[in-house]
């Protein structure tokens, strides 16, 4: 008997998924296991496996189509099996694959709306097409050309008609000029080619408002499921946690240095292990070793009590195109600086591939977020749920210091850890940073906590 193939989870936060690619078409057999589709989740794309054995019978969306966690995805059954009673109970709206259909005109509506002619629409649209889509009701007359050439040169703009010559609209056209804001010295206020090439060489010498600026049309952007998710996660997170936040200065020459140093021996170890340690990972190996010693900061709020974890799982924010995404480093209080190192790069590499794991980007017991390779010298962070901690690290800045009672220029790395004060009081947040603080400043002591 044939069975609906579901859109299944793939990720602990997926509600939805985007067919990115189909490997295997109708008439193919399938078994449980095999790999019938590469599906994009809030997160990575995935492998979307088949949990009936048979043959592929009915691919029921094509590639690009969005569908919500348990819509039916495709039908698996024997070959030749008649499947149309099936597919006749299934949802005939689905949310990515929805008719717009032209809703009839009532009589006062008829008569009203002469000026227009109406043509019925029937289109099979996605999601994304939606916002994009005009109408279906009317057509519209067609508006003389110059409107919808570019709407901000329109001769009749609010009401006002604007009287210039051809020669004149084609410059303003091709310069980005707004007839409305050029005063015309032709007959009856018209104005002329003069009086554009004037508005262009002296800005505002001609014009009514302070210069002249071009216009950018309005833009709506649908969100991806993975803006989605983290559209509702942070929202939640800063509504339900609780955050407050505690900001340090750390003197980084010791840092620099320990980094410089750690350079020109990498260069004489196996080609394998040479990885160009960032200043980030040695803030990692400090905060995970720092995790060690505060259990109280490496834990999450439970309801009616408080977990601390035993291990201290380290995420690191990796920036994406059009999200964010927080590989974890696992074990990372018993890892070397080489071994964090590499190992970030690798996730963050695939984390940008879209080519992560659930597990590889879930679980973490702590999160760090680095700007500071943007010139941003401080902020605060969101927590990432169920955790109760994130450390937000600001860029190294020359600043003054004070060393053996004399002010010196310095090397200085803003951190702001944010806390959940359900979790962490100040006294808690500040003794964690004060040991990171140590950590860091003299990272030979990092040695004797590993």
């Amino acid at each position: 008997m044939a069975k609906i193939q579901e859109m299944t989870q793939l990720s602990p936060t997926m509600e939805e998924g985007t067919i990115v690619k189909w490997l295997k078409k109708e008439g193919d057999s399938v078994s449980p296991g095999d790999i019938i589709a590469e599906v994009e989740t809030d997160k990575a794309v995935m492998e979307m496996e088949a949990f009936e054995s048979g043959v592929l019978l009915k691919i029921l969306h094509t590639e690009g189509a969005k569908l919500k966690v348990g819509q039916a995805l495709a039908v698996i059954g024997k070959p030749g099996e008649d499947v149309s009673s099936l597919l006749a109970d299934l949802p005939k709206n689905t949310p990515n694959q929805t008719k717009v259909e032209a809703t009839p005109p009532t009589e006062s509506e008829a008569q009203t709306a002469k000026p227009t002619v109406q043509e019925p629409v029937a289109t099979t649209i996605t999601n994304n097409e939606t916002n994009a889509l005009p109408s279906p009701q009317t057509k519209p007359i067609q508006q003389p050309k110059e409107n919808i050439t570019n709407p901000a040169l329109s001769a009749n703009r609010g009401g006002l008609r604007v009287l210039a010559s051809p020669l004149a609209k084609s410059i303003a056209i091709e310069q980005g000029i707004d007839l409305h804001t050029v005063i015309g010295t032709g007959p009856e206020g018209r104005i002329t080619k003069k009086d554009v090439l004037d508005t262009l060489s002296q800005g505002s010498g001609n014009s009514r408002s302070a210069g002249v600026v071009s216009t950018r049309s309005d833009e709506v952007v649908t969100l991806n499921g993975m803006r989605k998710t983290i559209a509702k996660r942070l929202t939640e997170s800063k509504q339900n946690l609780p955050h407050f936040y505690l900001n340090v200065d750390v003197n980084a020459k010791a840092m620099e240095s320990f980094r410089t140093e750690l350079l020109e021996f990498q260069k004489h170890l196996d080609p394998e292990l040479q990885v160009k340690v960032s200043l980030n990972d040695i803030v990692v190996k400090a905060t995970a070793a720092a995790l060690r010693f505060h259990p109280k900061v490496n834990a999450s709020f439970q309801g009616d009590s408080i977990l601390q974890f035993g291990r201290v799982d380290v995420g690191i924010a990796v920036s994406l195109d059009g999200g964010l995404l927080t590989p974890v480093i696992r074990s990372a209080d018993k890892k070397s600086i080489l071994e964090i190192s590499k190992e970030v790069k690798e996730l963050a590499k695939r984390a940008r591939e879209r080519k992560l794991k659930p597990e590889e980007f879930s679980g973490g017991t702590f999160t760090i977020s680095n700007l500071g390779m943007y010139g941003i010298s401080r902020f605060t962070a969101i927590i990432n749920e169920p955790e109760s901690g994130i450390l937000a690290v600001g860029s190294v800045e020359d600043k003054p210091v004070v060393e053996n009672g004399a002010v010196v220029a310095g090397r200085v790395l803003s951190l702001t850890l944010s806390c959940d004060h359900r979790v962490i009081d100040g006294a808690v947040g500040a003794e964690f940073l004060r040991t990171l603080k140590s950590l860091l400043e003299q990272p030979s002591l990092m040695a004797g906590v590993v």
